[in-house]
């Protein structure tokens, strides 16, 4: 695929972004009115689209694949880890509220707090992460023949489609296995 033919589709996906990077924006200007999960998980997806729109600029001003794919696959690391950061944030906050409402009604203990949505998290975040890493190494090695283009494509699918299956199956055991 010619560089400014994926730049011009990547630019597209990223301008329609807007509805979730313009919130996150706003997250992040709000500061200190914001839980701190909040804004780190804000920090995420603005990381995540900045690196879609580095990438589009990478691949209209060069004509190997090493850097958009070396940038595709830093941004995206970057991304999941403020990812996980913030499930780890929001998991101590949420302890602290439970602890504040134990205070208040102490005869009440709150129910066990559901960690599936963690989990599922974390299997997309890590899916998605070792899918990009996948692609920017396959794409690096520049591949130029037809076999090469579809092991380029298909190998990121396949380890996402397999973190996808994983969450989903975990979701699934929970909702029919609760305990």
């Amino acid at each position: 695929m010619a560089h400014p033919l994926l730049a011009l589709a990547t630019t597209a996906v990223t301008a329609a972004g807007g509805v979730w990077y313009l919130p996150a924006l706003a997250d992040l200007r709000a500061g200190a009115d914001r839980p701190v999960s909040r804004r780190v998980r804000a920090a995420s997806c603005v990381t995540a689209w900045s690196t879609a729109a580095a990438v589009a600029v990478l691949l209209l001003t060069t004509d190997s694949w090493k850097w958009p794919a070396t940038a595709a696959a830093a941004g995206t690391s970057l991304a999941a880890a403020l990812l996980v950061r913030s499930l780890v944030h929001h998991s101590h906050e949420a302890r602290e509220a439970a602890t504040h409402w134990t205070e208040l009604a102490p005869a009440q203990s709150p129910p066990a707090p559901d960690r599936t949505r963690h989990v599922v998290a974390v299997l997309l975040a890590t899916g998605l992460t070792a899918a990009a890493v996948i692609g920017a190494l396959r794409l690096a090695e520049g591949p130029d023949t037809p076999t090469a283009w579809l092991t380029t494509i298909t190998a990121p699918a396949a380890v996402l489609a397999l973190f996808i299956t994983l969450a989903a199956t975990h979701t699934h055991h929970r909702r029919h296995h609760p305990h």
